[in-house]
């Protein structure tokens, strides 16, 4: 069973930094990303990295949060960086394997990220 466990999640001022880890089981991805839900807001992707190295990042956080991936260990991490209020949200993990003609996408329990003030 495919596995994917976030940590790193917590309480910081604005302007503080946070790093989320996510440790992934079995085999590697092709895409891993993380995600975010604030309440009454819809799920966004905050950032993203395939097994290239090809990053990509959701406006709002460019040039403060920055994605990076340790394929040896299957760990996908998401150092950010001037955090403000607006981006409090449980953060998720999410990764996907493709095959010819299957996609499987997975997704971790997600960490709570709360920005004060």
């Amino acid at each position: 069973q495919v596995q994917l466990v976030e940590s790193g999640g917590g309480l910081v001022q604005a302007g503080g930094s946070l790093r989320l880890s996510c440790a992934a089981s079995g085999s590697a991805f092709n895409f891993m990303g993380w995600y975010r839900q604030a309440p009454g807001k819809q799920r966004e992707l905050v950032a993203g990295i395939t097994s290239d190295g090809s990053v990509n990042y959701a406006d709002s956080v460019k040039g403060r949060f920055t994605i990076s991936r340790a394929d040896a260990k299957n760990t996908v991490y998401l150092q950010m960086n001037s955090l403000k209020p607006e981006d409090t949200a449980v953060y998720y993990c999410n990764g996907v394997r493709v095959a010819p003609g299957i996609k499987l996408e997975y997704r971790g329990q997600g960490t709570q990220v709360t920005v004060s003030s």
